[in-house]
């Protein structure tokens, strides 16, 4: 990369895949902002950085669960003209399901996983639209195709994910904004003991390194959907082919004859 490589603005940045992210960009050439709640962490991460790539690196303390932090990183966003990749990446997951006694849990992972993340991409597509190409990293999960390994919204925080990069990269490809959705199986980050979860109780656990080293070996071939951990791509291809076939048919005047008496 050169001096003039676009600067990535990589949320959830002070540990796990965020910070992994910002440690692969940065040896990329990527001026960097990294965005998380943990001034501290980040800190320390930029410094580290700085000192051993020599890119220049901005930290940006913000909880997305709150209105005025969320409104401070699309400022960003918009305002920044260097700013040339997003990597969505901040997310939670939460112990339990709808059987728990208190749901809060689940409906604070709606604020984050989804609508924080909505809102960040919309300023990042609006801003490189304006600036003539970029690219947006969502980190989803294999759980979007697997909903039932995990109670409660995880799951489904995750598919909605899938599902807005493939809306926008079909919107948003064809004028110069690349979008990638990211599916990592279980990977060995701090997400697990503050879901309450033990990591040591799964198996197949990758570790965060080898899963972000593949995610932008896919970033590099400019897939639309990365799966790191899926041995054989062909398995998403038939997925893929099966889903295209049952498109035409859903436009249909009446009911499916199973359905009518």
């Amino acid at each position: 990369m050169t001096s003039a490589s676009p600067a990535a603005l990589v949320t959830g940045a002070s540990s796990g895949i965020g910070a992994t992210y910002a440690d692969r960009l940065a040896r990329r050439g990527h001026p960097l902002v990294l965005v998380a709640r943990d001034a501290a962490r980040l800190e320390a991460l930029g410094a580290r950085l700085r000192a051993e790539t020599g890119v220049a690196v901005d930290v940006l303390p913000a909880d997305l669960t709150d209105p005025a932090g969320l409104a401070a990183v699309e400022a960003r966003l918009r305002d920044d003209a260097r700013i040339g990749i997003l990597v969505n990446n901040a997310g939670a997951a939460a112990p339990a399901g709808f059987s728990a006694a208190d749901l809060a849990p689940q409906y604070r992972l709606v604020d984050l996983n989804v609508v924080a993340l909505t809102r960040l991409a919309g300023a990042a597509a609006q801003a490189f639209l304006g600036r003539g190409g970029g690219a947006i990293v969502n980190i989803s999960s294999v759980v979007a195709l697997a909903p039932e390994w995990l109670p409660g919204v995880y799951g489904a925080t995750k598919a909605y994910v899938l599902t807005l990069s493939r809306a926008l990269q079909a919107e948003l490809g064809p004028r110069g904004v690349y979008v990638q959705a990211v599916l990592p199986a279980a990977t060995r980050t701090e997400i697990w003991e503050r879901s309450g979860r033990a990591v040591e109780s799964l198996q197949g656990v990758m570790e965060v390194g080898e899963m972000v080293d593949a995610a932008l070996t896919g970033f590099d071939r400019r897939e639309v959907v990365t799966i790191p951990s899926l041995p054989d791509a062909a398995q998403w291809e038939a997925f893929e082919a099966a889903r295209q076939a049952m498109v035409p048919n859903f436009a249909q005047e009446h009911a499916a004859a199973r359905y009518r008496a």
